[in-house]
């Protein structure tokens, strides 16, 4: 196969993207203008008749006070990962990112290795025949997810499997994914456990109203988002990145991002971002209140922006990460014991893979990055 790597404008790689079904919402031109602290380029692979037949949003981050660069793809590059020999793309790639002065490529090719029911999930939880995803024998296994891995690492790609959280690269490997494609949104609510079914219901009992915000609401979810980061311990976004977020992707498509708020009796209890690309739906940032969680404003939530989703033509409504564990004790247990009621499946994808283009420099850059 031959083909030509160069540097492709905004408006190819939007029309490359919307060619496809769907593409990360993270390998979007948009995205290069939420994440600020890096630089960008967007490449296109082109074929000899001249066309584009795959693309990548690169971001660089500049090692301080050098003039080395690590190069990421999140959850990309968008190219035909299905067939024949990935060499045959990712060479002209690393040679291209060489010659931007990258020391590292780093990279989350989007295909999936396994997929777990949610009935086989909950089996294995309420059996305690597993602590882990991994261990439990998958409904779907992608055998081409081991050939590209295999050619990987046969090129000199590394992959970092020492976190079996399924938290240790930067994009979560473990997803949970509701399909909506070929279903009745009768079938998809009759899926969902009784808890969540039940939830759904008592939050309607109980008046709690889901509507939609916009730009000038962004500081009410900042809000709710800094009480939730305080709950569970992690370290906010500014309000900046969320306002940025907004004006970015809302500039590439209106019907980019959403934002929705749970409300009961003028209390605002729970809210979320909502992203659209092509026919894949991602919840991708989430906050809730303290108080009166009784009334499940979250599952009232949940449900109004799957429905959503479903009206949109989406075959896929996206929960994002969730962590392997399937150990009750765990503090992340949480995250897949929520998103499993839904009655969607467990996703499992290739995971983020490096490639060192200057050895020395990516062994001092992992050193500086496992001592900050």
């Amino acid at each position: 196969m031959s083909l030509r790597l160069r540097p492709l404008s905004r408006e190819e790689h939007l029309a490359f993207i919307k060619s496809r079904p769907s593409v990360s919402f993270l390998q979007c031109p948009s995205w290069a203008d939420v994440k600020t602290e890096w630089s960008s380029e967007s490449i296109g692979w082109v074929d000899s008749a001249g066309n584009v037949v795959g693309a990548g949003l690169v971001l660089f981050r500049q090692v301080p006070k050098m003039k080395w660069y690590l190069a990421y793809l999140p959850e990309g590059p968008v190219i035909d990962w299905e067939r024949g020999d990935v060499r045959d793309w990712l060479d002209p790639m690393i040679e291209h990112l060489k010659k931007r002065g990258a020391f590292a490529v780093k990279m989350g090719p989007p295909i999936v290795t396994r997929k777990w029911e949610a009935d086989t999930i909950k089996k294995a939880i309420r059996d305690k025949s597993a602590k882990r995803l991994r261990d439990v024998p998958a409904d779907y296994t992608n055998p081409r997810a081991l050939e590209v891995a295999g050619q990987l690492r046969t090129m000199g790609w590394l992959q970092d499997d020492t976190d079996d959280t399924g938290f240790g690269d930067v994009q979560p490997r473990y997803v949970f994914q509701v399909p909506l494609a070929g279903r009745s949104i009768e079938e998809i609510h009759a899926d969902m456990n009784q808890l969540w079914r039940r939830n759904i219901k008592k939050a309607m009992k109980a008046g709690v109203e889901v509507v939609l915000g916009d730009y000038e609401d962004i500081p009410a979810f900042h809000e709710l988002y800094v009480v939730t980061a305080k709950r569970d311990g992690f370290t906010p976004r500014p309000l900046g990145y969320f306002q940025r977020m907004w004006k970015a992707m809302k500039a590439e498509d209106p019907n980019r991002i959403r934002l929705y708020f749970a409300e009961h009796e003028d209390d605002v209890l729970a809210a979320a971002t909502m992203v659209t690309v092509g026919n894949h739906v991602w919840y991708s940032y989430g906050a809730s209140a303290n108080h009166k969680r009784e009334v499940r404003p979250s599952n009232a939530m949940q449900w109004k922006m799957l429905r959503d989703a479903y009206s949109l033509g989406a075959s896929v409504y996206d929960l994002r990460g969730i962590s392997s564990t399937l150990d009750e004790n765990d503090k992340l247990f949480g995250l897949i014991q929520f998103k499993v009621g839904t009655g969607g499946q467990a996703v499992e994808y290739l995971g983020e893979w490096d490639y060192p283009i200057n050895k020395l420099m990516y062994k001092a850059f992992e050193l500086y990055m496992s001592r900050r």
